[in-house]
């Protein structure tokens, strides 16, 4: 999942299980490029090491030079405040609030990103309207 600085959807992308996060990243930035012209910094928290830096020139290849890809990585033992992954982490708790996308009912994958897409439209239009989020 992409998203902008506010937790507003960019991109989304659902594969299986077994996926590379490599090449969803790839297939997600593609899709999303025309969206992502501004993009100076993606920051991601995951893998360190071999997988964590072929995420990191595979998301250079799609988007060039002018973005800087920033891991974040977990080296504190204790509790320790992330800049800007509470972003990606309060979308993700937007979205548990739907019934259908706190667990994984559907068979393909296609029908779980129209669920994503049609709940992050509905909760930007009631943003949009200034109303209360309730369900």
């Amino acid at each position: 999942m992409v998203v902008d600085s506010q937790g507003l959807l960019i991109g989304v992308l659902v594969t299986e299980a077994n996926a590379s996060e490599r090449l969803g990243a790839v297939v997600v930035l593609n899709e999303a490029r025309d969206k992502l012209s501004k993009l100076e910094v993606l920051g991601r928290g995951g893998e360190e090491g071999e997988e964590g830096n072929n995420c990191a020139s595979a998301v250079q290849q799609v988007c060039g030079d002018r973005v800087r890809v920033e891991v974040i990585k977990r080296t504190a033992q204790s509790f320790e405040r992330l800049p800007k992954r509470w972003i990606v982490e309060r979308t993700f708790g937007w979205l548990n609030r739907f019934r259908r996308l706190s667990k994984d009912y559907e068979v393909y994958s296609d029908v779980s990103e129209a669920m994503i897409y049609g709940s992050l439209i509905h909760l930007m239009v009631r943003r949009l309207a200034n109303l209360r989020f309730t369900l």
